[in-house]
């Protein structure tokens, strides 16, 4: 069977990722209209990108969408692990091949031949997104449930510090999906593939 043919992502990844990129948007646009009712910084993000219409409408969407990303992430966590996935795609991983992959990216000479392989760029950028992720949901937690979650807490630096572990993450996450955005772009295919599986 050739490349041409062969299943890239199998259903089951096919559908967590779609159902995180749709969790993932309303977090962010939720996130950002919760933000603004109490900033932290002299930034304040424009109605027009938040979603909720106002404070109890966002913080609703952002419970919702809360609960997807940690339902479907741990199911996606769990069919890596599970199918060794997790081992063979994105290990083993280097420092040095970091940054001879991203070398050759910027000089344009990264390969893109094999979609069945991702290159360590890829991989490193997918496992900071799953660490980021469980970032987001820990930190979500203690301002959700802060009495609930006293450990923790204390472990983010109390409920003011966890504030802005969520914001730092979130930025993370949403430059993450930037370049995910923009490499998709670059090379289109993947965008097929994660479609059609194929």
């Amino acid at each position: 069977m050739t490349n041409a043919v062969q299943t890239i992502h199998p259903a089951w990844l096919r559908a967590t990722h779609w159902l995180n990129a749709v969790a993932v948007v309303i977090l962010a646009m939720s996130g950002w209209r919760i933000y603004n009712a109490a900033p932290f910084f002299n930034l304040v993000f424009p109605n027009g990108i938040t979603l909720g219409g106002w404070l109890g409408g966002a913080i609703q969407w952002h419970f919702a969408a809360m609960w997807l990303l940690a339902a479907n992430g741990l199911v996606y966590l769990l069919c890596n692990a599970g199918t060794g996935r997790l081992l063979y795609k994105f290990f083993p991983l280097s420092p040095r091949a970091i940054v001879a992959d991203m070398l050759a990216a910027l000089s344009g000479q990264l390969s893109h031949a094999d979609p069945l392989h991702y290159n360590a760029v890829q991989r490193a950028a997918y496992l900071f997104v799953m660490i980021d992720a469980v970032v987001l949901v820990l930190s979500g937690l203690v301002l959700w449930k802060s009495v609930q979650f006293p450990l923790l807490r204390e472990l983010l630096g109390g409920y003011e510090s966890a504030r802005r572990v969520h914001f730092f993450a979130m930025v993370a996450l949403v430059a993450f999906v930037t370049v995910h955005l923009a490499m998709v772009a670059l090379v289109p295919r993947t965008l097929l593939a994660m479609v059609r599986g194929r």
